[in-house]
């Protein structure tokens, strides 16, 4: 299938009298005119050459609505003018689907219209379709390369947004099947994309749109709705504007109030996430104060909340602290006539130019004025380092499933403020741990974190922040990353860099164990490991399939690959032929291993004890101890098993398990633990069943061997009240 077949472009003449209305259609011309009021003649010239060319690429091509296919570049190019963006953004947005949708090569686009516009319509056209119901690795796929094209110039998200909006805008044309699947999609990525660059005016539209095509009814019930409540508070809003203008206007504050109806989806979520109804909701109207500097939005706040009671708990000063988008402004809800709640919207003229253009304002506006420059150069460092951030969670994340899941909780913005011991402030959404404002410091901070502080008090790691809240970590250049944080961590780059230390270090623990497994087999061949040259291992990984010897040893630690077979194609024949019948040694257990290395849960080995072992394809070595009731019932596939030995020089701890029969006394529970801690052990786990006269304790115990364990038990026995002391072993 051609890539037109693929995109579903008409190449059949229209018969006349089908195709809608021109006027409804921006024609090249009118563009053209348009940008010449901001763009220089040249540009404009430039601009006309990239129209033609489009124009006569295009041609023959027809969109589902029966329009020409130009108009979509045209209608997009016209959007992106609106903000007055570059030249060479607005070329390739008149030549964002050729490369995609006909003949012309990079190389042509390059040659005629340079460099910057080809990468710039690679970029685009390399950001595929997204199908949410199916496909879900190709689906991650797409969004890593959407990524990595803004990542390398924020301009290709610039367009791509553009070309959603239009076709959001025109979406009736298509099925209703494609409708919802089109504007899910714009729900759950490119609106929160466009919000986090800070584009305003696309994300509001981008997120009504698809409100409108993913809940139909749901939407003209609440436009039929909103049309009645507006007619029915006309005058109160009437009243409540004068009161505002009039109020600011005595305080001598010059300003622009304007009022603004609150987005039929806001409404709707309102009523979803808090459980109202319509009738219910009261602040669907909000205002909006432009002044001409920071000191009079203060003033102007002061001068309103003396007008009209503000509601407690309801003021954000996003002046002090901007939002991760660079958005800047001062909010607060305050009670107007007869109870209605106002929402208030306090900004200068720069932070409402930033807030409706975001990233785009390095193109839009361009000022001599210092605070100006240093709030955009501020916006666009966070916008920087959001996508550097992602991009490091993209190098992390060999899975695209695993970096979508990431990416979809960093495109929402952050909800919760806390203090470094430095005073620094940061930013995290909402629910996030003291292990997700470890790793936002810094990712060294979070792997080494073992203890932190909150408000100068001790906290475990897994305590959600609350705004306000002063955040001290503790580090330990010896503490590793705790696969249990996993299970709490929120944001994805805390997420992302936990499984990638995970991985990585299971890598190396694996490579380690699969190089003590094969020469074990070697010497059971007769075979000396160290006299194995390069060229032979390299012989060796690619008869195995993997890339390097580091990989053919990873894969045996793993159990992909049996180490008696990798030393058999090692050794020589007559050495084979003289191989014992059995290994000649057991492998030494180091109890470092790692994740490679697991101990039965069911039998809870300790050093001493007699071991055996069984790899687990992708899994490692899974150690029981050679009685334990699995190795029993599995004994017809001994083969498979391995025997072990423990090494002498073992400092950790292992769990072992005991149950008690202990009389149902008072204080009894007390001396059993007291007498556990006296003999240096610590207890993990207790559970206890009782029938009256007796109570039935087990105990999972740390001990570091099977003496410890006996001395723990014998001091237990001494213990009147203990009747039966046992240990468990599966």
């Amino acid at each position: 299938m051609s890539q037109l077949e693929r995109r579903k472009i008409k190449e059949t003449p229209i018969p006349e009298g089908i195709l809608p209305n021109s006027s409804a259609s921006i024609s090249g011309a009118e563009l053209l005119h348009e940008l010449a009021s901001y763009l220089k003649p040249e540009d404009v010239s430039q601009l006309r050459s990239a129209y033609l060319f489009s124009q006569e690429a295009h041609s023959g091509q027809y969109r589902e609505s029966g329009e020409p296919y130009i108009s979509h570049p045209l209608a997009v190019t016209s959007i992106l003018g609106k903000m007055h963006l570059d030249t060479q953004t607005l070329t390739a947005a008149l030549l964002h689907d050729v490369m995609e949708d006909t003949h012309i090569s990079k190389s042509e686009i390059r040659g005629q219209f340079g460099k910057a516009v080809a990468d710039l319509v690679d970029g685009v056209s390399k950001l595929d379709k997204i199908e949410f119901q199916t496909h879900a690795d190709a689906q991650a796929e797409n969004f890593r390369k959407m990524l990595l094209a803004m990542a390398r110039d924020v301009r290709v998200i610039l367009i791509k947004l553009a070309d959603r909006l239009h076709n959001m805008r025109t979406l009736e044309a298509k099925s209703p099947e494609k409708r919802s699947r089109t504007a899910r999609e714009t729900m759950e990525i490119y609106a929160p994309i466009a919000n986090r660059l800070g584009l305003n005016n696309f994300y509001q539209e981008l997120q009504e749109l698809s409100f409108q095509y993913l809940f139909p009814t749901r939407y003209k019930v609440l436009t039929k709705a909103t049309k009645a409540v507006r007619g029915n508070r006309r005058e109160v809003l009437k009243k409540i504007l004068d009161g505002i203008k009039q109020c600011l206007q005595e305080a001598e504050i010059n300003t622009e109030v304007s009022g603004r109806e609150k987005q039929l989806y806001s409404i709707y979520k309102k009523m979803v996430e808090k459980h109202l109804t319509f009738s219910e909701i009261f602040d669907i109207y909000g205002f909006r104060v432009v002044v001409k500097d920071i000191p009079s939005c203060y003033v102007a706040l002061g001068a309103l909340h003396s007008l009209y009671n503000p509601v407690p708990g309801k003021f954000k000063d996003y002046i002090a602290i901007p939002k991760e988008n660079g958005y800047q402004s001062l909010h607060s809800t305050l009670l107007g006539p007869y109870g209605m709640p106002i929402e208030m919207q306090i900004r200068t003229d720069e932070m409402h130019r930033i807030a409706e253009a975001g990233v785009a304002s390095h193109w839009l506006y361009k000022s001599s004025d210092s605070d100006l420059n240093s709030d955009l150069n501020d916006m666009h460092l966070r916008t920087h380092q959001w996508l550097q951030s992602l991009l490091e969670t993209l190098s992390d994340s060999n899975d695209s499933v695993e970096f979508l899941e990431h990416l979809k909780v960093d495109l929402f913005p952050g909800e919760v403020y806390v203090c470094t011991p430095q005073g620094k402030i940061l930013a995290l959404p909402r629910d996030s741990t003291a292990v997700d404002f470890a790793y936002a410091v810094h990712t060294d901070i979070g792997n080494c974190c073992v203890a932190v502080k909150i408000n100068g008090e001790n906290a475990s790691l897994r305590t959600k922040l609350r705004s306000g809240d002063r955040v001290e970590i503790i580090t330990s250049p010896h503490a590793e990353p705790n696969p249990a944080w996993l299970t709490y961590v929120l944001t994805g780059k805390a997420r992302s860099h936990i499984r990638h230390f995970l991985k990585t270090m299971q890598s190396e623990e694996s490579a380690e164990f699969g190089r003590r497994l094969l020469n074990q087999a070697l010497l059971s061949f007769n075979v000396n490991p160290d006299t194995l040259n390069a060229a032979q291992w390299q012989k060796l990984a690619r008869e195995s399939g993997a890339k390097s010897k580091k990989e053919l040893l990873k894969d045996m630690g793993l159990g992909k690959h049996l180490p008696v077979v990798v030393a058999k194609r090692l050794a020589k024949p007559e050495k084979i032929a003289s191989r014992k019948s059995k290994t000649s040694d057991a492998i030494s257990i180091l109890g470092t291993e790692g994740m490679v290395v697991q101990f039965a849960k069911c039998c809870h080995p300790i050093p001493g004890d007699h071991i055996v072992g069984l790899i687990k394809k992708n899994h490692g070595l899974l150690i029981h101890i050679h009685d334990c009731p699995s190795v029993v019932k599995n004994r017809k596939n001994m083969n498979s098993w391995l025997d072990l030995t423990w090494s002498q020089d073992i400092a950790r701890l292992f769990e072992a398990n005991i149950k008690m029969v202990v009389a149902n006394q008072r204080g009894v529970l007390a001396r059993v633990a007291a007498s556990i801690a006296e003999d240096d052990s610590n207890i993990d786990n207790i559970s206890m069943v009782g029938d009256g006269a007796h109570n039935t304790l087990d105990f999972t115990l740390q001990v570091s061997n099977r003496q410890h364990l006996a001395q723990l038990m014998r001091g237990l026995r001494q213990i009147r009240e203990v009747t039966r002391i046992t240990r468990v072993k599966g």
